[in-house]
């Protein structure tokens, strides 16, 4: 697939943003905390917002669904809770699914990996798979709620004509080798990054150096997009460390840098 003007994308911040392709409009990971207040983790823990979403609620399009990657107060807060419209499917996974409905969003709908979710809009397409995503290294994974990584498939009249891979709050495991041996073509990838640390130093989302070598291990003309970098005081990797790996290593021409409130094409 060659990149083509398709649709575009929004960056909303943290790892929330407004996705186009074709006729569907795609949130992920709402979040709307303002800066200062503060983002429920869970067992006692919260992190402080430092930045200011570029959009509120009440800014959205219409939207055709919400790709949710996990159940964290960073990803869906309390304002993505009492604001969002109850009936936008929410594809997520099988444990946020079930915390979603309990909270009225009856089109909640969980996924193991590897499972679809196909929406149709006349003779257009979007299938949204679940794909491997680990919060945590060896037992500490039990601590946190399971998180999954998303591609989004558009395609019109049944050929595929663009790809994004979304990868969610996930450390570099080696299960995300099997993404590309599953997708060849992979236009896009919005990386979760900022190396995010519990108390104690667990380090439980990709920084700079795992970020560098998810672009190496995508397919060559895959662009990938950095997220969720410096919006909470417990992201420790900021943007720069990834820009300086990915120069060090000589992948820089893979990146695509997008501003908070920027829209780009796809």
């Amino acid at each position: 697939m060659e990149h083509g003007q398709i649709g575009s994308f929004t960056f909303i911040g943290t790892a929330t943003a407004l996705i186009r392709l074709g006729q569907f409009t795609v949130l992920t990971d709402p979040n709307f905390l303002h800066r200062g207040q503060h983002a429920y983790l869970g067992y006692g823990l919260t992190s402080r917002r430092l930045t200011e979403p570029s959009m509120t609620v009440d800014e959205l399009p219409d939207l055709d669904a919400i790709v949710l990657s996990h159940f964290h107060g960073d990803h869906w807060d309390r304002i993505a809770t009492r604001q969002l419209e109850r009936a936008v499917p929410v594809i997520t996974t099988r444990d946020a699914a079930k915390r979603l409905r309990h909270r009225g969003f009856a089109a909640a709908t969980g996924l193991r990996t590897w499972q679809t979710h196909t929406l149709a809009l006349g003779d257009e397409t979007l299938t949204i798979f679940s794909l491997p995503g680990r919060h945590a290294p060896g037992l500490a994974q039990k601590l946190l709620p399971p998180v999954m990584g998303s591609m989004l498939e558009y395609a019109l009249d049944g050929t595929v004509q663009s790809r994004l891979y979304i990868t969610g709050d996930t450390l570099l495991i080696p299960e995300l080798a099997e993404i590309p041996q599953r997708f060849s073509e992979i236009d896009y990838a919005m990386l979760h990054l900022g190396g995010t640390r519990l108390p104690g130093g667990l380090m439980v989302t990709m920084d700079g150096r795992q970020g560098t070598e998810l672009v190496k291990l995508l397919p060559e003309n895959t662009l990938s997009i950095p997220v969720h970098y410096d919006d909470y005081d417990v992201f420790k990797s900021p943007l720069s460390d990834f820009v300086a790996a990915t120069e060090a290593a000589g992948v820089e021409a893979r990146v695509r840098y997008v501003e908070r409130g920027q829209t780009v094409t796809l």
